[in-house]
């Protein structure tokens, strides 16, 4: 019986919303999680204008609606029940066009019993946005749902159009908090031990680098999502920021889903198993997993790293100094450590222990072939 596709992998999720189903999925698939949220969604209460805008709309309603998130119609219903009003913001809804960003908005709003005129193909805001200012809108009433930035771009673009625009507010994103989880994240992300990370929105990618710069990590972190942990991204805004703060690794899902991305993340990762023959033996390295002759065992990070750099430099000598520096990061540290680091990969190699030799006052010989 093979092993899940996902054995031997250590993925980290930043996310705070669905993170347990997203963890979910991942360790049905055999990986390891480590959560560290690097956002907090925080409700906005009538002190926030939210009241005040939806008392705005039952008295003169709008004639354009544009929602953006699932989360945020939900929050706005849920909000407008709390106050007796949930009944008459309906009324007062339903004869507008009704546009919403993605799914998740559009599902949000025919549970809410409201109907969807128009969604953006792509799921972008500045399609959204596009679609509403290629048609003559100069003197219509328009109501927009303000994202967890609660960026006024869109209110502007919408003003400048000639729009009498209703900014609603329903929620904001926040550093975690408890930042622990995220710098236990973000520490083994630097250490190599992570395989890839997820981002489900474009707030948690500017959160988990703005953490680590405040630790003094944002460059050991950058450098090891651009060499070693893969940066995936549930969608193409999510992307972006990524690209914006210098994540040029980073990958996005086909469809911007939580399955989509769990699913190109185990794609991406099953490109990243190698086969080799070593000592006359067939190896398989998947992540922290070893498979010799068909057998699995797993490895600790200290003698994965050990032999990764040792599988990087085939049939080369690597000096104990050299390894030492790379794997302990200090080439004075105590050889004995890379000593005992050693003999506990040749035992996790068995039959395959051959072909790891040591060569005496030089360092440690791999005999690997890639294949």
């Amino acid at each position: 019986m093979s092993s899940p596709p996902l054995d031997g992998f250590a993925i980290g999720i930043t996310a705070d919303r669905r993170a347990s189903e997203q963890a979910e999925m991942l360790t049905r698939r055999g990986a390891r999680v480590v959560h560290g949220p690097t956002v907090r969604v925080l409700g906005l209460g009538p002190e926030s204008g939210l009241r005040v805008a939806t008392e705005a709309l039952l008295d003169r309603p709008p004639d354009v609606v544009l929602t953006s998130t699932g989360i945020g119609v939900r929050a706005w219903m849920t909000a407008a029940a709390s106050w007796g009003l949930e009944e008459r913001l309906c009324r007062a809804l339903r004869p507008a066009r009704l546009l919403a960003r993605g799914p998740k908005a559009a599902g949000a709003l025919v549970t809410a019993g409201l109907p969807v005129s128009w969604q953006a193909p792509t799921e972008r805001l500045d399609e959204l946005l596009g679609h509403v200012l290629a048609a003559d809108v100069g003197g219509l009433r328009v109501a927009v749902q303000l994202d967890g930035a609660l960026s006024p771009a869109p209110a502007l673009a919408l003003a400048a159009a000639g729009c009498e625009v209703v900014e609603v507010p329903l929620y904001r994103v926040a550093l975690p908090d408890d930042d622990r989880p995220a710098r236990r994240l973000v520490d083994q992300a630097c250490a190599g031990h992570l395989d890839a990370v997820t981002f489900t929105s474009a707030a948690a990618v500017v959160n988990l680098l703005a953490l680590a710069d405040r630790w003094g990590l944002a460059s050991g972190l950058r450098e090891a999502l651009r060499v070693r942990v893969l940066p995936v991204c549930v969608g193409s805004v999510c992307r972006e920021a990524a690209l914006a703060a210098g994540l040029e690794a980073a990958m996005e899902a086909e469809r911007g889903r939580l399955g989509s991305m769990v699913a190109t993340l185990t794609t991406a990762l099953a490109g990243e198993c190698r086969a080799y023959a070593i000592g006359g033996h067939r190896v398989a390295v998947q992540g922290s997993r070893l498979v010799i002759n068909g057998q699995g065992t797993s490895m600790t990070n200290r003698e994965r790293d050990v032999l990764g750099v040792l599988i990087r430099r085939p049939g080369a000598v690597v000096p104990k100094r050299l390894l030492l520096a790379q794997v302990w990061g200090d080439a004075q540290a105590d050889p004995h450590a890379l000593e005992v680091a050693v003999a506990r990969l040749r035992r996790r190699l068995g039959p395959a222990a051959g072909g790891l030799q040591t060569v005496v006052r030089r360092g440690y010989r791999l005999d690997a072939v890639t294949g």
